[in-house]
């Protein structure tokens, strides 16, 4: 039964292969814009068309030029942690179970945790320490991007 099927399936699509194949060699007909059947019985004479009347809206006061204020250009804060190692940028880390393994290493490595913690072992008071940690780590130069 199963070969049966097999070979109608491989059957079918020999035949849409070669039903494609000979599409794509026959050329494109060019469609011929379609012309009225009956020549018009009375033909235009050329009236010309008045130009359509435009109202002009009511001029707005103008506004005095106002000086524009050179702009400060501030530099950009970019969030997130630089890996000084490899210089990856990471930006998301708000969730301790998902960050980076470098991120946690780090943490520990500046003595901002104790320990690398595993996900059965957080809970409320860890998480607040952990986010603690992670507002002191952005603010070190080394971790900065």
């Amino acid at each position: 039964m199963t070969e049966g099927l097999f070979i109608l399936t491989v059957i079918f699509v020999a035949y849409v292969v070669y039903s494609t194949v000979n599409d794509a060699k026959e050329p494109a007909k060019p469609l011929a814009p379609k012309m009225p059947a009956s020549p018009d019985p009375n033909p235009s004479t050329d009236k010309p068309t008045p130009p359509p009347v435009v109202v002009a809206a009511p001029a707005s006061p103008a506004k005095p030029a106002v000086a524009k204020k050179t702009t400060i250009t501030k530099t950009v804060v970019r969030k997130g942690l630089r890996d000084p190692q490899s210089g990856e940028v990471t930006t998301a880390y708000s969730n301790y179970r998902f960050t980076k393994r470098w991120i946690k290493d780090a943490l520990v490595a500046e003595g901002l945790l104790d320990k690398v913690y595993k996900n059965n072992e957080l809970d409320a008071a860890v998480e607040d320490n952990i986010k603690q940690a992670l507002a002191k780590l952005e603010n070190i130069d080394k971790y900065r991007p």
